[in-house]
């Protein structure tokens, strides 16, 4: 059998045994998550909540924009407080004060530390107490515990009002009066985090953990973190350690092997290829790219600015006309529409440029798919606008305004659509590609992974379909999370590894064999942790002790062959140096490079220091999982995005030449913006908050309290130079793409210039050496 097949039989194991356990997973997770009662009732039998009321008070924190205003179990925004945590640190406290004020005479701070020791010791057993009856569905709690909750809930009715009395509190969490304007709406709504906080206090059944395994951090009841959290974060450590090892082994034993000499092409082989009419439709998928890429920084320093500001943007009364839920469920889901519309555009020009072949129709089917992504966008938007303003009705939220998931925030009809979408840009792809998957050539393996990405690409946003209104939260995550982890950050990132094998395999630079080699092996390496280490976002989702574990050992090896990404970086840097007509290529190539920096450090070095279970317990929803965030996902994804982009365009235009003054203030502005954003705020922020919660709790890390801190706005403003930096680059590549159509300049090279340039080459492609080119070339094709 050959290295390939081997590779592909490898490869289709791994994912039936890999999604099969996933799947054992999602069952545990369903049969162990907190129950919903039908009743929660004082002791002497008055009702205090019913489950209709908890599921509508859901229904109202999705409209108001969810997990974008505050967050639920650590998932969400991180102005306003975490509502679970929230709502158990003020109801303990209000139970403790009951007792103080009718025992003692005193607020509960006025006690002395061994009164206070004892009475926490009470408060631990009442409220780590499950009092959950199964037969009945009923929650019975005792007075002290209705006592507090009415007293939370008056809070929180007050404050998703427009009460004077918590008017300074809704301008520190950057909320707009009247967040929630009818009354029924904000009482239930305390309902529904009265449940989370429940459900993050109360023991499972014959057990000494809680449904959220002792999330969060909450040392007035007794959340500490769970024996397992120690021992799978160990072994996490462990199996990264020996993954490391593993691949450094597997390198040490290959790295050296003599390859095949690659007669490299003496001109550019994709500079003549004529583009198809369909190939050149998607352009206006990468106008539109430009535009989304521009707003989402717009309403990403609006979101910023309202930290600081509270209710006002730039010192203009902008909440009440767009609230911090809108403007940051805008910049988050631009985020992933404008990569997406990367890709999407990519695989549309990369199909006929692969076969030859241009479907009938094809330009056409480009063309309507481009203006249903316009209407999806726009009609989504919308809803979710209405939405959060209130006037949508909560009727009409589900499908048309927005659901509140980070991430899947547009409403079921909005998904629906895309998802519609995606089958016909899988349509679009295959049938391009079709002519060469059906025949036997070097390319065909690499063809085929590119067509199986697309599939899974189209197939797989299917998991945002999974959940319905009033799926049980803990299920929805674990589909959410196959929407968010497994669809961007897997099946994109296969897809975009084929997208680059095949061009440097189609500019002459690699072997057929040894690409195909290279990417089903990435793919296997990248898979045996990606599709299991999902559930490292769901340890403190309701989930069992088992998830917790297997999300622990595989989410390690998810960092594994990001260790050794610095030789993909050499290798991609010696390609784009192979031959001198590669300068034409000098760009696409570094933002590939910066691809492979960003995966060291934004999903390597500050994936894997959330990642542990230890680790998130105390840093979930503080400002260290945004600096993951916004380094991976920006970093790897968004500059995989450009370059794919620009690999396009040169084909697109192969006569023009590039401004490379404009690409090069676009490439360094972007990555110098988002090394001093990451560093200047989300990382000292993120330490100080982590700190915090070690010390005080959870709750006090996210309150108001530690958020208003001069020195904390003062990290915030210091957002501004690496904001400014990142959108002068951003408007940079705009420019520069405007310019390919408004002042193109076709490439008429002096001989000074092409020996220059050549030179170049000759530098760039062996590191300095002083050869003569055509041994330099001979020493890339070994090379390649």
């Amino acid at each position: 059998m050959s290295d390939t097949r081997k590779l592909w039989t490898l490869l289709g194991v791994l994912l039936v045994v890999s999604f099969s356990v996933l799947i054992w997973s999602g069952t545990r997770i369903y049969e162990a998550a907190p129950p919903m009662p039908e009743r929660v009732v004082a002791a002497d039998g008055t009702t205090i909540y019913s489950r209709a009321e908890i599921e509508k008070g859901r229904q109202v924190w999705q409209s108001m924009g969810g997990m974008q205003l505050g967050s639920i179990w650590g998932h969400g925004g991180y102005v306003a407080p975490d509502w679970s945590a929230d709502w158990l640190h003020r109801e303990a406290l209000a139970v403790l004060d009951g007792w103080s004020q009718a025992e003692d005479g005193v607020p509960y701070t006025e006690l002395n530390a061994e009164r206070q020791a004892a009475l926490t010791g009470r408060l631990r057993r009442v409220m780590r107490s499950n009092t959950y009856d199964p037969e009945t569905a009923t929650i019975t709690l005792p007075d002290e515990r209705a006592a507090a909750i009415r007293e939370v809930s008056s809070h929180y009715e007050s404050l998703f009002g427009d009460d004077p009395a918590t008017a300074e509190l809704r301008e520190n969490y950057a909320m707009k009066n009247g967040t929630v304007p009818d009354a029924e709406h904000r009482r239930v709504l305390s309902a529904f985090f009265w449940w989370t906080a429940w459900a993050a206090t109360t023991e499972r059944p014959n057990d000494t953990i809680t449904y959220t395994n002792n999330w969060p951090h909450e040392p007035l009841v007794g959340n500490k973190p769970p024996a397992s959290t120690f021992l799978w974060s160990a072994f996490s450590v462990t199996f990264l350690l020996a993954g490391i090892g593993l691949l450094g082994w597997h390198y040490a034993v290959t790295h050296d092997r003599e390859e095949a000499r690659v007669p490299l092409p003496e001109f550019d082989p994709m500079r003549h290829v004529k583009a198809t009419p369909s190939m050149l439709a998607t352009a206006k998928y990468f106008w539109v790219l430009l535009a989304l890429f521009l707003v989402q920084i717009l309403f990403g320093a609006m979101t910023a600015h309202y930290q600081v500001e509270g209710q006002l943007v730039y010192g203009y009364e902008m909440a009440e006309i767009l609230p911090y839920s809108i403007t940051r469920t805008w910049h988050t889901q631009l985020a992933v529409l404008w990569i997406a519309v990367a890709w999407l555009g990519t695989g549309l020009y990369i199909g006929p440029a692969v076969s030859g072949h241009e479907p009938r129709f094809q330009r056409l089917g480009v063309n309507f798919l481009w203006v249903c992504l316009l209407i999806i966008v726009v009609g989504s938007f919308a809803g979710q606008w209405f939405a959060v303003m209130q006037t949508l009705g909560l009727e009409n939220n589900f499908w048309f305004g927005h659901q509140g998931w980070e991430y899947a925030d547009m409403g079921r009809f909005w998904q629906w659509f895309l998802f519609i979408g995606l089958m016909l840009w899988l349509v679009l792809v295959g049938r391009a590609l079709w002519p060469t998957l059906t025949q036997k050539s070097e390319m065909r393996s690499i063809i085929g992974l590119l067509f199986l990405s697309t599939v899974a690409i189209g197939l797989f946003f299917a998991a945002a379909l999974m959940w319905n209104e009033h799926t049980h939260i803990s299920m929805v995550e674990y589909w959410r999370w196959w929407l968010v982890h497994l669809w961007v950050e897997g099946f994109f990132e296969v897809f975009a590894t084929a997208v680059i094998a095949f061009l440097f395999t189609r500019l002459g630079l690699l072997q057929a064999k040894t690409a195909t080699v290279a990417v089903l092996f990435a793919t296997i390496i990248f898979m045996a942790g990606g599709v299991l280490g999902t559930l490292h976002h769901l340890y403190f989702a309701g989930s069992p002790t088992p998830v917790l574990a297997l999300g622990a050992s595989f989410s390690a090896l998810e960092v594994v062959p990001l260790a050794y990404i610095g030789f993909e970086a050499y290798h991609t840097y010696r390609l784009g140096g192979a031959t001198p007509w590669m300068q034409r290529y000098r760009w696409p190539v570094m933002f590939f490079i910066a691809v492979a920096f960003w995966n060291l450090v934004g999903a390597g070095l500050f994936g894997f220091l959330i990642n542990p279970p230890l680790s998130l317990y105390y840093m979930q929803g503080l400002n260290l999982t945004p600096l993951h965030g916004h380094t991976a996902l920006f970093g790897v994804y968004g500059m995989l995005g450009i370059g794919l982009v620009l690999f396009c365009l040169r084909g697109m235009k192969p006569e023009l030449a590039w401004h490379e003054g404009i690409l090069k203030t676009s490439f360094w502005c972007l990555n110098i913006g988002l090394a001093l954003m990451a560093l200047l705020t989300l990382l000292p922020l993120g330490t100080m908050q982590l700190f915090a919660s070690l010390e005080h709790g959870y709750a006090y890390a996210r309150s108001a309290e530690f958020m208003q801190q001069p020195f904390v706005d003062l990290l915030v403003w210091m957002r501004v130079p690496g904001d400014t930096i990142f959108s002068i680059g951003a408007l940079a590549l705009v420019v520069f793409v405007a310019g390919l159509w408004l002042f193109p300049k076709r490439e008429d090279e002096v001989p000074v210039r092409a020996e220059k340039d050549s030179r170049a080459g000759a530098r760039a492609g062996d590191g300095g050496a002083r050869r003569g080119r055509a041994k330099e070339a001979d020493e890339k094709g070994r090379a390649g």
